[in-house]
């Protein structure tokens, strides 16, 4: 279609990699106007943990939009609200032993970061967030301030401020322990670091190249911000939902931030809808203090019970997610390995990984050649370096493994320097996926 080109903005950024008018969509399958069926390994960046047009949500939604459900509630109590926190308050949060208050913000991850980050200020009187180098927490521009990335924040058009950054766990190589320099520089009263009010952290920071914390320098960080008194921030919006095996990706640390940020798959559908979680405590905001007028997305409220039911009702849905990440995990070291150590490397957990191809050229050829072959899958970090696998939870284990292959042999032509591949159509067999 012309008008993409005559009217849509420049600023569009994944239609300039698959550059397909897609029409249909089902669990971990896009499919384009020709028929063409695609494995989705980006599903929504994140937001698609339960893959495109779940059947059970579906059926939820369309009950309850026919049944002439609230739409649009500001933050009035309706019974979509209710069920969902009732939900999440007995699967979620009690069996982890979370004691959490939930603020509905604005309805996109940027919108939680920036309330997470104003309460924060709110409740120490202190301006200073710590943030670290590769952290990615949103665009507007309180969270653009607490992100890393030169070419998000080159566009704020004014300074950023507010904020301080540290060196992310490895940043500063294996040997050193980051952790502790934030400590010494909080210690210092003339390290030239303000006392923070809050330190805001990613577990694995998706956009910043898929860098993993491990638990023990987690641990440590709550252990500094302890200490000084300051609070702890998880963004956990792309890392959360399941993504890393456990409801949360700080659980297997065995942390209890001070605030959490949660959305992208948090709505199960693809809907739009954010939160913050915080300890009672911490819950002082003045009424309509912080607001915004889609903080009520009624119909993410059904299609996000649903989701919670569903899938976190017992550990099995979990303990699937790890194996599937642990299979992803041998596959990646096994590519690895076959193509050369120092030329790529493995990294993330979970459901949560990627292999880093050292510089963009080649990332980007990679996921190009990828595309041609039936899959889209995107790359992150600092460069681009980094290609990341970030498809549905639920993805079934032969498209799984299928998706790595196609990855597997993309890399394989690379570095073989084979060019001009055509590209394949009708890669997959839809009647055979729709069985």
């Amino acid at each position: 279609m012309k008008i993409f080109d005559e009217i849509e903005s420049e600023v569009q950024s994944y239609a300039r990699s698959f550059p397909r008018i897609f029409n249909k969509a089902k669990g971990e399958l896009l499919y384009d106007e020709e028929g063409n069926a695609y494995l989705d390994f980006l599903a929504g960046a994140g937001t698609l943990n339960y893959g495109h047009n779940h059947p059970l949500f579906k059926e939820k939604l369309l009950d309850y939009i026919h049944s002439d459900g609230i739409t649009h509630g500001l933050d009035l109590h309706t019974k979509a609200k209710g069920e969902f926190l009732e939900t999440f308050n007995e699967k979620i949060l009690k069996p982890r032993g979370l004691d959490y208050v939930m603020q509905f913000t604005g309805p996109t991850g940027t919108n939680a970061v920036e309330a997470a980050l104003k309460l924060a200020r709110n409740i120490t009187g202190r301006e200073n967030i710590i943030t670290f180098t590769n952290g990615f927490h949103g665009v507007s521009l309180g969270s653009l301030a607490a992100t890393g990335n030169s070419h998000h924040r080159g566009a704020a058009g004014v300074s950023l401020s507010g904020t301080s950054r540290m060196p992310y766990e490895g940043y500063l190589g294996d040997d050193i322990d980051t952790t502790v320099y934030l400590d010494k520089v909080l210690c210092d009263s003339s390290s030239g670091i303000d006392k923070p009010a809050a330190v805001i952290v990613e577990t694995v920071q998706g956009e910043g190249g898929i860098n993993a914390a491990s638990f023990d320098w987690l641990r440590a960080l709550d252990k500094v911000c302890k200490k000084h008194e300051v609070l702890l921030i998880i963004d956990d919006i792309q890392a959360g939902c399941g993504r890393t095996g456990t409801y949360f990706s700080f659980e297997p640390a065995g942390i209890k931030p001070d605030i959490v940020t949660l959305s992208k798959s948090l709505g199960g559908y693809g809907l739009p809808f954010a939160v913050v979680l915080f300890r009672p405590e911490l819950d002082q905001w003045k009424p309509g203090e912080h607001n915004g007028t889609f903080r009520g997305n009624n119909f993410a409220f059904v299609t996000a019970k649903a989701a919670i039911d569903y899938y976190w009702s017992d550990e099995r849905f979990s303990q699937e997610i790890m194996h599937k990440g642990e299979y992803v995990s041998q596959r990646l070291q096994a590519i690895v390995d076959q193509y050369g150590e120092g030329n790529f490397t493995t990294r993330g957990r979970g459901m949560f990984q990627g292999i880093n191809c050292v510089n963009g050229e080649i990332a980007g050829k990679i996921t190009s050649r990828a595309f041609k072959k039936g899959l889209i899958i995107e790359t992150s970090g600092a460069d681009d370096h980094v290609v990341k696998l970030l498809c549905p939870l639920i993805i079934s284990k032969e498209n799984l493994s299928r998706g790595i292959d196609i990855l597997e042999e993309a890399i394989r032509e690379v570095c073989a320097g084979e060019d001009n591949i055509p590209e394949q159509k009708k890669y997959f067999d839809p009647v055979e996926l729709a069985s």
